[in-house]
């Protein structure tokens, strides 16, 4: 399939991709991973390696499958140069190879993961669950002032106990993510400065400062599985339509994983 970025550059479109992992790595999904990304899934405890394998096979795939062309073990990965350092060993993750125009983010939470592709420029996109996030943990990550600007924890405080404030609060998380990972600095920064409007629904506005670099995303919340927040972060000049594309089910041993196709484009947003 020859590369798609011109089509999807001249909508300013955003698919987004979701599946689920298996409880157990598959050999078919280690099959197509280079050396380093072997390396990462060994590295990490047992009980996550099915994750991060069945997350990047799944990325090789789609990107070779509906996009790129060819086999999913040939693309080559790397990295924009940091916007703040301009180290290329920590900016925005990029493929070197074949060459394309097409940008990608990647999040995982637990076993789901999900993958946004556009050739709009930069583009962030983060999922947390639902279940993650226990009450006592909520109140410490609140009042710690580490994560929310005054504002957003005044809001926060306000919604009271419960799930309000929990929604509120990944809400803010899942915003903040998907900016930072757009800008291209990963949440090592102040997060409290950057402000994500938590008490507006998707669409909306937000402001990054970045030294004296001002830069402006319009950032959605796309409904993916039951029980995942999700936020997308995409440059406020061209908001093309997001569309949620799904994963068919696909069968291997005893275990079915993949996400069931979801219809339609996302909620909330323009040009839909």
């Amino acid at each position: 399939m020859k590369d798609s970025s011109g089509r999807l550059a001249a909508t300013g479109a955003v698919h987004i991709w979701h599946g689920r992992a298996p409880h157990t790595p598959d050999p078919a999904d280690l099959a197509v991973l280079d050396d380093e990304e072997l390396r990462l899934v060994h590295s990490r405890r047992a009980a996550v390696r099915s994750h991060y394998a069945h997350a990047h096979a799944s990325l090789r795939r789609v990107l070779a499958d509906h996009y790129l062309g060819g086999p999913p073990e040939a693309i080559r990965f790397g990295r924009h140069p940091c916007p703040r350092c301009e180290d290329g060993r920590h900016g925005r993750p990029r493929v070197l190879s074949p060459a394309t125009g097409m940008e990608f983010s990647l999040s995982r939470s637990g076993p789901h993961w999900a993958l946004a592709v556009t050739a709009a420029g930069h583009i962030g996109l983060d999922i947390e669950s639902r279940g993650d996030l226990d009450a006592d943990a909520l109140s410490g990550l609140v009042l710690s002032g580490l994560v929310l600007s005054g504002g957003e924890r005044d809001r926060i405080r306000a919604a009271g106990h419960g799930d309000a404030r929990r929604e509120l609060f990944l809400r803010a998380w899942t915003r903040k993510e998907a900016v930072l990972k757009a800008v291209g600095v990963g949440i090592a920064t102040d997060l409290s400065r950057l402000d994500v409007r938590v008490a507006e629904q998707g669409p909306v506005r937000v402001e990054h400062i970045e030294r004296d670099d001002r830069s402006h995303w319009l950032v959605d919340e796309p409904e993916l599985a039951p029980g995942l927040v999700a936020a997308l972060a995409r440059r406020a000049d061209r908001p093309g339509p997001v569309v949620v594309r799904g994963v068919p089910f696909r069968r291997t041993g005893n275990e079915a994983h993949g996400a069931m196709a979801v219809p339609g484009p996302s909620g909330g947003g323009s040009a839909r």
